[in-house]
C-alpha cells in the first residue's frame, strides 16, 4: 500500500499539488508554527492541539487573499458577526482536515527525502532571481522570517510528508474511456428546436384584481413593505491630495534635500563572494581543523570551486562552486560580512571565519563599486516627495484643528469647514446598504446611524477613511425604519398582482396549447389569434447559445416522439415560451487532444471527491473536540 501511495505522489500532477500547498504556507507567518507554545487550544484532533494563534493566522491569511481578490468591498461582509463566525469555523474545519491528513501520513510511514526538499526549495519563486535559484535571497528571506536553514527544512519535511498523502489520493483517481465518451456525448451534443414566446402582458386585459386580492397580498408580504432607516448627512472631508495644491517647494529646498540625503542616492558597494562552509557538528575543534586543512589546500593551489562542490556543507551554494552571488554590507552574519568586505583584491581568499553557522572560507570573485545618482535624475521625485511631506504635515495640523472645532461647536460644520478652507457637502437620504461612494465606509456608517448623532444632532468625531483622508459628519435629516401603509403601496401591489395573474393566464394558455400538440392536434388558429409565429433554432448548445437560457434548459429536457418533444417554460421576464424539440445532433467525434483534456478534468474531479471522502472518513473515526466558544 505504501509503495502505491509513493508512486501516486511522484507524477507531475502530484508535484504541482505539493508545490501549491507548500507555497500557500510559506512566509505567511509560518515561522511561528515552529515557535508557538503555551497557547489556548481551539480544537484538539486525536490529542493534538490546534492553537488559537494557528486559527488566527490561518484566518488572517485567508481574509487577506479574499481582500486582494475582491478589494475593500469584502470588508462589509466581515462586519457581519454571523458571516465572521461562519468564516472562522470554515477555516478551523480546514485546519482540522489538514491535521488529520498529517497524522495519517505519519501513521502510514510516509517520508520525504533530502533531495525532494532541496528540489522544492530551489523551485520556489520566492527564492529565485531571474528565473534561477538565488542563495543570497534564500538566506535573507529565511532570516527575515526567523528561520535557520535546518528549521526551514524540517518545516518543509512536515508539510511535504502530509502533502504526499493528499497528492496520492487526488492523483490516484482516474476516468474510464467510457466516462470520457459519455461526457463528450452529453457536452458536445446540440439540438434543433422551434419555439415561440407568449407575451404575458397580452393577457392583462382579462385580469381582475379585487380588494380581497390586494389585502391578502399586503398581509402575506408585509415584511417587504418595511422601509430601511435612512439619513441625510452634511460632511467636511479633508485629504492630503487636496492640500498638495496649497503648498509649494522651491528649487533651493530640493537641492538642499538632495545634498543632505546624498547617501540615499548612492548604491552600496556589492561584492560577489563564494564560500566553503564547515558546520560545527558535534566536535567544533575537528570542524575548525577541517576548515584549516581546506584553506591550506586552496593556498597550495587547489581549485576553490572544486573544493566547495566536494566539501562545503552549504549544499545549495556548493552546486555552484560555493557562489553566493552579490552581497551588500550587513546582508550576512556580522563575522562573515566583516571578513568578506576586508578582502582587498578580487580572487583573494580570507582566513577561516567563524560565524553562527560554522566555519567559512570566503573568496572574493567580483566588486561592484558604489555609484551616485545625479541630481537632475531625481529632482522631480524629490520635489514630489517634499510636496507630499508638507501636505502631510498640514494634513495632520488641519485634522487636529477639525477635531477641536467639531467638538467645541457641535451644532454646525460651517466653522469646521472655514478653519481648514473646505466646504460643507450634503448627501441625499440613503440607507446603510446604499451609501454614497465617498462615505461608503464601515466607520462612517456606524457613526451616521448612531443614536448620538441622530438624537443629539451633534458632529461626529474625526473619522479616518484611509491613511490620507478624514471626514467629520453630522445628521441633518433622519427617517426611521417603518412599515408602509396599504395606501402607500396599493399602486405597486395592484401592478404586481396584474402581472402575476397575466403570467398565470399565459401559462394556462401555453399549457393548453402544449396538451393539444401532444395529442397531435393543430394549434395554428390559436397562434394566429395571438399573432404568434414559431422561430427555428438550429445547433443549440448547452452553453454559449444566443437563445434564452430557460428555453435552452427546457430543450435539453425533451425527447423526440410521442408528444414528449413539446413543453412550455416560464421566462425570467415573466413571459412564457412553448418549445418543440425537432432534432438531436450527436456530438462530433472526440479528438485525441480534447479527449486527453476531458479525461484529466474528469480525473481531477474524481480525485477531489476521493480526497474529500477520505477526510470525512478520517474525521468520522477521529476524536475531535472543538472549543465551545467557536
Amino acid at each position: 500500500m505504501l509503495e502505491r501511495i509513493r508512486e501516486g505522489s511522484q507524477g507531475p500532477w502530484a508535484m504541482a499539488i505539493i508545490a501549491l500547498i507548500v507555497l500557500s504556507f510559506v512566509f505567511a507567518g509560518v515561522g511561528s508554527y515552529l515557535t508557538s507554545s503555551g497557547s489556548t487550544a481551539v480544537a484538539t484532533v486525536n490529542g493534538e492541539e490546534i492553537s488559537a494563534q494557528e486559527l488566527e493566522r490561518a484566518y488572517q491569511n485567508q481574509r487577506a487573499q479574499m481582500e486582494s481578490q475582491f478589494g475593500e468591498s469584502i470588508a462589509q461582509l466581515f462586519s457581519s458577526e454571523q458571516y465572521l463566525s461562519d468564516f472562522k469555523r470554515n477555516v478551523l474545519d480546514r485546519l482540522i482536515a489538514e491535521k488529520l491528513i498529517q497524522q495519517e501520513a505519519v501513521a502510514l510511514g510516509l517520508r520525504v527525502s533530502d533531495e525532494q526538499i532541496k528540489e522544492t526549495i530551489t523551485q520556489m519563486p520566492e527564492f529565485q532571481f531571474g528565473g534561477q535559484f538565488d542563495n543570497q535571497r534564500f538566506q535573507t528571506i529565511l532570516r527575515q522570517n526567523g528561520f535557520q536553514v535546518a528549521d526551514f527544512r524540517d518545516y518543509l519535511r512536515t508539510q511535504m510528508t502530509q502533502n504526499q498523502l493528499a497528492a496520492a489520493l487526488t492523483n490516484s483517481a482516474f476516468a474510464l474511456e467510457g466516462e470520457v465518451e459519455l461526457a463528450n456525448t452529453l457536452q458536445g451534443q446540440t439540438r434543433d428546436a422551434n419555439y415561440l414566446v407568449i407575451d404575458s402582458a397580452s393577457f392583462s386585459e382579462g385580469v381582475e384584481v379585487t380588494e380581497d386580492d390586494i389585502n391578502a397580498y399586503y398581509n402575506a408580504n408585509i415584511a417587504a413593505f418595511d422601509t430601511e432607516e435612512q439619513v441625510k448627512l452634511a460632511y467636511v472631508m479633508l485629504s492630503i491630495d487636496d492640500l498638495k495644491s496649497r503648498v509649494s517647494v522651491d528649487d533651493d529646498e530640493v537641492r538642499s534635500y538632495y545634498e543632505n540625503n546624498l547617501a540615499g542616492y548612492q548604491t552600496e558597494e556589492e561584492r560577489r563572494v563564494s564560500h566553503i562552509l564547515i558546520e560545527f557538528g558535534d566536535d567544533t575543534e575537528a570542524a575548525r581543523a577541517k576548515a584549516e586543512a581546506l584553506l591550506a589546500e586552496i593556498k597550495a593551489g587547489a581549485d576553490f570551486a572544486t573544493l566547495a562542490e566536494t566539501s562545503s556543507e552549504d549544499t545549495f551554494s556548493a552546486e555552484a562552486g560555493g557562489d553566493l552571488d552579490y552581497i551588500t554590507q550587513d546582508a550576512m552574519d556580522p563575522a562573515f560580512d566583516e571578513a568578506a568586505f576586508a578582502i582587498e583584491n578580487v580572487g583573494e581568499v580570507s582566513d577561516v571565519v567563524e560565524s553562527e553557522f560554522g566555519f567559512h572560507i570566503i573568496k572574493l570573485t567580483d566588486i561592484k563599486p558604489s555609484t551616485t545618482t545625479a541630481f537632475e535624475d531625481v529632482k522631480s521625485d524629490i520635489r514630489e516627495s517634499l510636496l507630499l511631506d508638507k501636505a502631510t504635515e498640514a494634513y495632520f495640523e488641519d485634522q487636529n484643528l477639525m477635531a477641536e472645532i467639531a467638538f467645541e461647536v457641535p451644532d454646525t460644520l460651517e466653522d469646521v469647514a472655514n478653519a481648514v478652507d473646505a466646504t460643507v457637502q450634503e448627501t441625499a437620504l440613503f440607507s446603510r446598504n446604499m451609501a454614497p461612494t465617498a462615505l461608503d465606509h464601515p466607520a462612517v456608517l456606524e457613526a451616521a446611524f448612531s443614536s448620538e448623532l441622530i438624537e443629539e444632532g451633534v458632529n461626529s468625531d474625526i473619522i479616518e477613511i484611509d491613511d490620507e483622508t478624514v471626514v467629520v459628519v453630522r445628521v441633518v435629516e433622519h427617517e426611521p425604519q417603518r412599515t408602509q401603509s396599504l395606501e402607500e403601496v396599493r399602486e405597486g401591489i395592484v401592478a404586481s398582482l396584474q402581472d402575476q395573474k397575466a403570467q398565470e393566464a399565459a401559462q394556462a394558455w401555453a399549457r393548453e396549447r402544449v396538451n393539444q400538440l401532444q395529442k397531435g392536434e393543430s394549434i395554428d388558429d390559436a397562434l394566429a389569434e395571438k399573432s404568434l409565429n414559431w422561430e427555428a433554432a438550429e445547433g443549440i448548445a448547452r452553453s454559449g447559445s444566443t437563445v434564452n437560457r430557460a428555453i435552452v434548459d427546457k430543450v435539453f429536457t425533451l425527447a423526440l416522439g410521442e408528444g414528449s418533444q413539446y413543453d412550455y417554460v416560464s421566462l425570467v421576464s415573466g413571459d412564457v415560451a412553448i418549445v418543440e424539440l425537432t432534432h438531436v445532433n450527436p456530438a462530433p467525434a472526440l479528438e485525441e487532444s480534447v479527449a486527453s483534456t476531458l479525461k484529466q478534468r474528469l480525473s481531477a474531479m474524481h480525485g477531489q471527491r476521493v480526497y474529500q471522502q477520505f477526510v470525512e472518513g478520517l474525521r468520522a473515526d477521529a476524536d475531535v473536540t472543538i472549543s465551545p466558544s467557536l
